[in-house]
């Protein structure tokens, strides 16, 4: 009896869908995905994108804390830099396809100013350089009128390709998802490559890394560049997609999910930058839904929902770290592996 999945080639062992049937899914996941807008309200198109521009966002900080090992709570501020550069070159008539690449190399190169201490400094040191990041931006954000509008906000023009207004939460997503595909598609690649391997080796043991001939210090600014060049992508997404943005759209509480997202979705993996995204994009809805279903027979729930929102999320993640260390990408792992090895699944 046939139980398990074999490769006979070294090119087979190291694809990205390394059988016929992870292909025909993904095929079948990629039509129903695109078919969303055919029948999702408003309300719900608008979480997708949010989703989407989430997932971006997580896939930048899982490169820069899950496979290189550099702990940031900076996200909030790479995704300001990304939004505010969108709106400046798009306040000043350039296309879409100019202002969101440039976003995210504007981003990139803030990344790798603030990246230098990683030379020297790891854990929570260098957790808190990246959180002084945040408060430079936010200042900046909050002062320099003429780039940011100050506390006032900008508003950004609904972006154009070839003609076409993307002007609203539907049309957006088709703009959206394939960014996030082609994103998730160069970060699965960059894994199997030497700079994807040197990540990793900063991560495990960055001294053994070096005695092996690694460059530590230019892979962690290359990790900081890479990370912060999605994160500035994920921000001109957003930039587009919320239409007037502020500093109040980019709290530190914004860092601190994205940093809960790779927690509970896995560390070190790209499905779980995915699986943990969407899991908490949809968490506060779903809480809302229940929530207001639930106000009619208790009406001070409607007051507790900030708390009440605040409160599972940590519990959540404490959840997560003791029963699912490795996130969900591991349980979904487990899920598939039982699945190729039946009937002999152990």
């Amino acid at each position: 009896m046939r139980c398990g999945e074999f490769h006979t080639t070294y090119a087979s062992d190291m694809g990205i869908f390394d059988t016929r049937r992870a292909r025909w899914v993904l095929g079948a996941f990629m039509v129903a995905l695109f078919a969303v807008p055919s029948f999702a309200t408003s309300y719900w198109m608008d979480v997708a994108n949010r989703a989407g521009i989430a997932v971006i966002a997580a896939m930048g900080l899982n490169i820069l804390t899950g496979f290189t090992g550099q702990i940031s709570l900076g996200n909030a501020a790479f995704l300001a830099v990304g939004a505010y550069t969108t709106a400046f070159l798009a306040g000043h008539g350039m296309p879409f396809v100019v202002a969101c690449p440039v976003s995210g190399i504007v981003t990139a190169l803030a990344g790798m100013v603030f990246g230098i201490p990683s030379l020297r400094l790891k854990g929570l040191y260098l957790a808190m350089a990246t959180l002084a990041a945040h408060f430079i931006v936010e200042f900046a954000a909050s002062h320099w009128d003429a780039v940011t509008g100050g506390v006032a906000g900008v508003s950004i023009p609904s972006p154009r390709i070839l003609g076409f207004d993307f002007s609203d939460d539907r049309s957006l997503f088709f703009l959206i998802i394939p960014i996030c595909i082609a994103g998730l598609y160069f970060a699965k690649n960059l894994f199997r490559t030497r700079v994807g391997k040197a990540f990793v080796a900063i991560r495990d043991q960055d001294i053994s890394a070096e005695v092996m001939g690694v460059d530590v210090f230019r892979y962690k600014l290359l990790s900081f560049a890479v990370s912060s060049f999605y994160v500035g992508v994920a921000g001109s997404l957003l930039a587009y997609q919320a239409r007037i943005i502020s500093p109040e759209n980019f709290p530190l509480g914004v860092a601190i999910d994205h940093l809960g997202m790779i927690i509970i979705g896995g560390l070190g993996s790209v499905l779980g930058s995915v699986l943990g995204a969407i899991f908490l994009t949809l968490l506060p809805e779903i809480l809302r839904l229940a929530n207001s279903a639930a106000a009619g027979s208790f009406p001070g729930l409607i007051q507790l929902f900030t708390p009440l929102k605040l409160a599972v999320f940590g519990l959540t993640i404490v959840l997560f770290l003791i029963f699912e260390p490795d996130g969900l990408a591991d349980l979904w792992r487990r899920i598939r592996n039982w699945f190729r090895l039946y009937p002999f699944s152990y």
